[in-house]
């Protein structure tokens, strides 16, 4: 409402008036501040008069002053504000008012829980025809849907509702099973993949998938993304050749045992070559196309909100839900705490939340497939105390794992001591740790040859808190850690290797076998030159491997090779669970443990 403006417009003017207690002011001087003709200025108070906003005594005469005061406290208009700027599909711009305007805290957790009335499911009914729709909260923001450019997980959830990849993978990682692809065969070797694809899967725009999409979807992966995640595999391809529409033939370097799993990963969804050609950098972009052959199609985007309608023309079966509204939203730094899940229980479907004090009645969950792993490598490259193996191994000790899961608190927090075996510390006793051992391992870290020098630690700004929690735990022993932060992207690259110490996470789903080749060739980066060529020796044999049993063994060689030398110090591990509302059915976990909204139904 335009006049409401106009209002903060004329609040901001005097900062130093109390709501309900008049003060003089000149005709004049108000058109001044509302920066308009007189007798604008008089319609304008007038309506917000009218509106209950201000009382104004008008008073006339050269030298006489008029009565104003305010009567509504800004706040209350700006949250009004907000909420039309929000229903009118401006989510973005409702919350930059309220960002903009420096409310706090409160203000901002008020919004929210309207905000948080507006989700759920809705069926409207229009003469015979019935159109169900979820409206879906994703904290953080949509920056990409080109699945060779997507980095958060957000992104990484809509790409799978949108397109499909030729295979996939069962929730537990057992099995590869048919998608786009009805059958694949390889050779003796396992060096040529050959694969045939369902006739009739038709992109969004309407144009058959063919052989030529899948061959342009790898080719073009290399091209834009050749240092993503994965590079190893897709950089591995030496050839690709399409004997007809529906055959493609993949020759690789040399043989890759988790090659299928990385075409299920969204990774490798298959893109169209005509749209991508004509779009070139703009595809899945703010401004450009998104078209793939998933249950949904982006019917519209745009101020925060993405808008999916489903796929009828889908070759699997036809989704139950007809529209997927996803409203992003600022991420919250109380995300979490309990006093926010009363807002949250109105989504119906929750993602990664703590439910203790849910009514089990009311509640259903699902504890999700995967966990995530906090841990940290040390940069063994980097000359200074940590090139001392001595005091890497008291560093490790003087992060006790007892006391730091007891500063991050929850239900869904345990131990780790490995990326595939369950952790064997049993029942912590925390008590006096810090009185007990502090004093032993200064004397340690002393006769090590440690003489104060401050470490550096670097990590990403979503892991602040842990990283300030270990910095607070290796003070008690005498250890100084300055934390640097730095974004997704910056970590990646060559900066992180200023660091003594970096602080990871990695996901453990049905993906962990790519997820850990991936970190460890990450690794490798800083790892001392003999520790490298072992861990490279025994990445090659587990590519090599066919036997997934024996592909967990390597993969426990190399972790137990880097924690025997305290170069990589185990954390903890995080359950995410799911909680979704009784009426939600068909509930079905993809990667990341987010709900597939093809398998949702309501009753």
């Amino acid at each position: 409402m335009k006049i409401r403006r106009h209002f903060f417009m004329l609040r901001e003017a005097y900062p130093h008036a109390e709501d309900g207690v008049p003060f003089e002011v000149t005709t004049a001087e108000l058109a001044e501040k509302l920066d308009c003709t007189h007798r604008n200025m008089v319609l304008l108070l007038k309506r917000m008069a009218a509106e209950g906003w201000i009382s104004w005594s008008a008073r006339r005469g050269r030298g006489n002053r008029s009565l104003l005061a305010f009567e509504q406290p800004a706040e209350k208009l700006l949250l009004e504000e907000a909420e039309e700027l929000a229903l009118r599909g401006d989510l973005q711009s409702a919350f930059e008012l309220l960002q903009r305007k420096g409310l706090g805290g409160a203000s901002l957790t008020r919004f929210q829980q309207w905000l948080t009335g507006q989700f759920g499911f809705r069926s409207t009914v229009e003469g015979q025809r019935r159109t169900d729709t979820l409206r879906f909260p994703l904290p953080g923001s949509i920056d990409s849907l080109d699945p060779a450019r997507i980095h958060y997980s957000g992104e990484s959830h809509l790409v799978n509702q949108l397109f499909d990849g030729l295979v996939r993978i069962d929730p537990k990682g057992g099995s590869i099973l048919p998608h786009l692809a009805h059958a694949w065969e390889t050779n003796e070797e396992r060096t040529e993949w050959t694969f045939y694809l369902r006739k009739g899967v038709l992109f969004h725009h309407g144009r058959e998938m063919t052989s030529t999409d899948v061959r342009y979807t790898l080719t073009r992966l290399r091209r834009l993304a050749p240092n993503g995640l994965y590079n190893w595999v897709y950089n591995g391809i030496e050839e690709m050749d399409t004997p007809d529409d529906t055959t493609i033939r993949i020759r690789l370097q040399q043989r890759n045992e988790v090659f299928l799993s990385f075409l299920s990963t969204n990774r490798a969804s298959i893109v169209p070559e005509d749209i991508c050609e004509a779009e070139g950098e703009a595809f899945g972009q703010e401004q450009g196309t998104v078209i793939g052959t998933g249950p949904y199609r982006l019917a519209s985007r745009g101020h925060g909100i993405w808008i999916l309608e489903v796929f009828p023309a889908y070759f699997r079966e036809r989704a139950f839900l007809d529209r997927v509204e996803v409203w992003t939203m600022p991420h919250s730094s109380d995300a979490g705490k309990e006093e926010d899940l009363e807002e949250l229980r109105q989504f119906q479907v929750m993602h990664n939340v703590r439910i203790e004090g849910m009514t089990g009645g009311q509640w259903q969950q699902v504890r999700q497939s995967g966990t995530t792993c906090k841990f940290m490598t040390v940069n063994e490259l980097k000359d200074g105390p940590l090139a001392n193996p001595a005091i890497r191994s008291v560093l490790n000790r003087a992060i006790h794992r007892g006391e730091l899961l007891r500063l991050l608190s929850g239900d869904v927090i345990e131990p780790a001591a490995s990326f595939w075996l369950p952790d064997k510390s049993g029942k912590i006793n925390n008590a006096g740790w810090e009185h007990d051992n502090a004093g032993k391992l200064r004397k340690e870290l002393a006769e090590a040859g440690y003489q104060g020098e401050p470490l550096k630690l670097i990590t990403i700004p979503q892991y602040e808190n842990d990283a300030a929690i270990i910095r607070g735990l290796l003070d008690l022993s005498g250890i100084t850690l300055e934390v640097q932060l730095l974004a997704a992207e910056q970590f990646k690259g060559a900066e992180r290797m200023s660091a003594d110490l970096l602080l990871f996470a990695v996901m453990l789903d049905e993906h962990r076998e790519l997820r850990l080749i991936d970190l460890y060739k990450s690794m490798m980066q800083h790892m001392d030159r003999q520790t490298s060529v072992k861990v490279e020796d025994t990445l090659r044999r587990i590519l090599a491997e066919q036997d997934s049993a024996e592909r967990i063994k390597l993969f426990i060689q190399i972790e137990g090779i880097l924690a025997g030398r305290h170069s990589l110090l185990f954390l903890y591990r995080k359950h995410l669970k799911t909680a979704f509302h009784p009426s939600v059915q068909g509930i079905s976990l993809e990667s990341l443990g987010w709900v597939r909204f093809r398998d949702l139904w309501f009753r």
